[in-house]
């Protein structure tokens, strides 16, 4: 089971116009415990990423998502741009060698977009963040790569868990952490947009496999 990175640039619109089509929820549960403003940074991110893709041609997966990451780092600022940037990069990073996306390659893509992320922030599980979503969904997907639909299937499913779990935690990191115990009670914003856009790499690559049967 396996597409091509050509392909594969449907992976990269697929998380584009999931975040647009999320940018007022995004920023409705950000203002919850934070300023509001998360869907409208990161919208505006994925439009500049999506014009910038608009005038090249033969664009594929990678030189895709390292242009998501050029934009989110260069535009967006705040934590979130080089968080995601970084994460973007990683999956660039991992998969630009490559003709075709299988399963394994798409795990060395998660694992080296935690990587590069995790080396930003000191966040752990438990703290309220999008690590609650990030590690779970890819310690599912690991657990279950020698089915590469499985693990798909699997990884959306740890990271929706994850994402529901942040409602019950105490902020300890960002913005939030200064409500303290009133960030109880509501899912966590950064928390949210990985879901989104993990379950929309999930998605996208589910229907291009399925094409390809």
């Amino acid at each position: 089971m396996e597409f091509t990175n050509k392909d594969g640039i449907k992976l990269v619109d697929e998380v584009i116009s999931t975040i647009q089509k999320n940018r007022d929820y995004l920023s409705q549960i950000d203002g919850e415990a934070g300023d509001g403003d998360h869907g409208i940074n990161m919208n505006k991110g994925m439009t500049f990423a999506q014009e910038e893709l608009e005038k090249k041609d033969d664009v594929n997966m990678s030189q895709g998502f390292l242009t998501i990451s050029k934009i989110l780092i260069s535009k967006i600022g705040g934590s979130m741009g080089p968080l995601y940037g970084s994460f973007f990069r990683g999956l660039s990073i991992a998969s630009k060698k490559m003709e075709v996306i299988d399963s394994q390659v798409m795990s060395e893509m998660l694992c080296k977009a935690y990587s590069n992320l995790s080396d930003l922030t000191d966040a752990k599980p438990g703290d309220k963040t999008l690590i609650d979503v990030l590690s779970p969904a890819i310690e599912a997907y690991e657990s279950n790569k020698s089915d590469f639909k499985q693990a798909l299937k699997a990884m959306t499913e740890a990271a929706e868990k994850g994402l529901e779990s942040t409602k019950t935690m105490v902020a300890k990191i960002g913005r939030a952490s200064r409500l303290g115990e009133r960030s109880r009670g509501h899912q966590d914003a950064g928390a949210t947009s990985c879901y989104l856009i993990l379950k929309a790499i999930a998605d996208a690559s589910l229907r291009l496999l399925e094409e390809g049967e």
